[in-house]
């Protein structure tokens, strides 16, 4: 018998243990992988082609805080803005479903190419939606989701304003990172509501990206000491503060991590000290046969280290062909968009299950190098 084949032997010994073992891996590493994914699309949310030139415009004190329309020609006016929009969250719920499944924004339907010129529709969809007063256009996603289709009425109850508003769908929009959303006119809502003259923030572009830290400190400036003192900000920085508002995300995945992780290296070490520890009389057969320690310490890490890494590649890569070829919108009901699992997570994950197959060997090793062949002898099996 080869060495090779006697480590394999003894893995497999007993079965069922080792099923469970590797399973246990498997399943730890799966979900290691998950939170590693989710913590990433969390803290890192994709970004469109054009949000490098894209400014967020919202009140100073909260996102609640509605903004006055009147600050718009002031806006306008300041070099290096291109387009300017209102961004008013309606914050609807369709057909009494329990939570907003997707957003709605009401905006300036004519500055929609200028300012998101990555939403791609037909010339015809984007001439209704201009002309047409209760026009929408929902993403892609979205309308899948629903069976949405252009000339479709839908009905929108809001949870912000006291009203319930009828919306025709003109165009359905793609190619954006997220084509889940539902924009409508900005004048639709101003009627509806009884609120005209405010708006919930203002979406702009600027002319280039060496323009934009200068438009951001000057809108920042002018509305200064104002009854409506805003804070403008990059996409990019908007984003992340958005999702700083939901606590600390990193401290609470990465505790989750740690927590799965440590768990994984006792239960493992459990199962390697148990399977040694019925095979000390063999152990102790290998050592008077001549074997020295730091060859049984080999055979143990080899056997560790081979469970763990078959449960690495299943759970790994179960994860991987999971998030890269499913569906995972419809997985996480619309919550994520896109689960990527980069180079780097794998790296990390395989590290911990190469690592985890070393430190589960670690007792088990100590104890069969301890032993005497006397006393390893006079072990009942």
């Amino acid at each position: 018998m080869t060495i090779p084949a006697f480590i394999i032997k003894n893995a497999l010994r007993n079965k069922r243990r080792a099923a469970l073992s590797i399973l246990s891996v498997a399943v730890s590493l799966f979900l290691l992988v998950t939170l590693q994914v989710a913590l990433r699309e969390l803290t890192l949310p994709p970004e469109d082609v054009g949000a490098a030139l894209r400014v967020a415009v919202r009140n100073k004190i909260s996102l609640a805080n509605l903004l006055p329309a009147r600050q718009l020609p002031i806006i306008e006016r300041i070099p290096g803005v291109e387009s300017v929009t209102p961004f008013t969250w309606f914050g609807g719920k369709y057909k009494n479903e329990e939570g907003m499944t997707f957003a709605q924004f009401a905006m300036d339907a004519k500055k929609l190419r200028k300012v998101f010129g990555e939403a791609k529709m037909s010339e015809e969809e984007y001439v209704a939606f201009e002309n047409q007063r209760n026009a929408c256009i929902i993403g892609r996603i979205t309308a899948e989701k629903y069976r949405l289709k252009r000339g479709d009425r839908i009905t929108l109850e809001s949870t912000v304003y006291p009203v319930t508003m009828d919306f025709q769908i003109v165009g359905i929009y793609s190619g954006t990172v997220d084509d889940r959303n539902m924009l409508f006119h900005q004048e639709y809502l101003d009627e509806a509501s009884g609120l005209p003259g405010m708006v919930g923030m203002w979406w702009m572009k600027v002319t280039s990206a060496e323009a934009m830290p200068k438009v951001i400190q000057r809108i920042n400036d002018t509305f200064a000491n104002t009854s409506a003192e805003v804070r403008a900000e990059s996409e990019r920085a908007f984003q992340l503060s958005f999702i700083s508002m939901w606590g600390n995300i990193r401290i609470l995945v990465t505790s989750v991590s740690s927590v799965v992780v440590f768990t994984l290296v006792l239960v493992s070490a459990s199962t390697m000290s148990m399977a040694i520890r019925e095979r000390f009389r063999e152990l102790a057969i290998l050592k008077a046969l001549g074997f020295r320690r730091r060859e049984l310490f080999a055979f143990i890490l080899a056997e560790s280290f081979g469970l763990a890494a078959v449960g690495g590649l299943i759970g790994i890569g179960s994860a991987y062909l999971l998030y890269t070829y499913g569906d995972i919108s419809k997985l996480t009901s619309g919550v994520f968009v896109v689960f990527e699992v980069t180079p780097r997570i794998l790296a990390f994950a395989s590290l911990v299950a190469a690592s985890l197959g070393i430190l589960a060997s670690l007792l088990p090793s100590l104890a069969a190098a301890r032993m005497s062949v006397v006393e390893g002898l006079k072990t009942l099996d």
